[in-house]
């Protein structure tokens, strides 16, 4: 009996002793598992902190960046500015160039018309002032002869006798006052061609 309560107990106990040695390896694949979770849980925390430092640096460096960006486009609309503001004073500069050049021309185009019409002035004078010497020239020529003509006058008159005023008076012949006549007349025409004409 002794046996049989051994046998009994043993039958009682086995699966008990089964159940343990189950659990035990139950526990040690739980365990193991629990240790590769945490393992892994690990693993991941690491993966997880590595790509946090990662988005961290992706962020200083977008921010970094975005600082770059800006700074150029600042840059970008000064240089604009300065680009629109040097075009606008060329321009200006330009307008004031062809305004002066304008001026220059209308100035130059006047002038060049005073000198035309000084010019055509100049020749004008030019052509009367030959044409005055050459009066004058002839009005000097005239006036020798008419010298010469008043002279023989003056040369008759004073050798105008007594004898002969009878004579150029005389009403019988009338030879002396034909004479006398003539002379008049043609001193008259001498007179008269050396008249100066405007």
């Amino acid at each position: 009996m002794r046996t049989r309560i051994a046998f009994l107990t043993m039958l009682l106990a086995a699966p008990i002793f089964c159940d343990a040695a189950h659990a035990d390896a139950e526990s040690d694949r739980l365990r193991e598992a629990l240790r590769s979770a945490t393992a892994q849980a690990r693993q991941m925390e690491d993966q997880r902190t590595a790509l946090q430092a990662k988005i961290a640096e992706a962020d200083r460096e977008k921010a970094a960046l975005k600082t770059q960006i800006d700074a150029a486009k600042a840059e970008t609309k000064a240089l604009q500015k300065q680009h629109r503001e040097a075009v606008d004073e060329f321009n200006q500069r330009l307008d004031e160039r062809n305004q002066t050049l304008d001026k220059w021309k209308s100035a130059y185009e006047e002038a060049a018309t005073v000198a035309r019409t000084k010019d055509a002035e100049r020749a004008k004078f030019e052509g009367e002032a030959t044409a005055y010497k050459a009066s004058t020239k002839s009005c000097l020529a005239k006036n020798a002869q008419l010298l010469t003509v008043g002279r023989d006058i003056l040369k008759r008159y004073r050798s105008l006798t007594l004898g002969d005023s009878f004579v150029a008076s005389e009403p019988a012949i009338g030879v002396g006052r034909v004479d006398a006549q003539n002379f008049v007349q043609e001193s008259t025409d001498k007179l008269l061609d050396q008249k100066a004409t405007p």
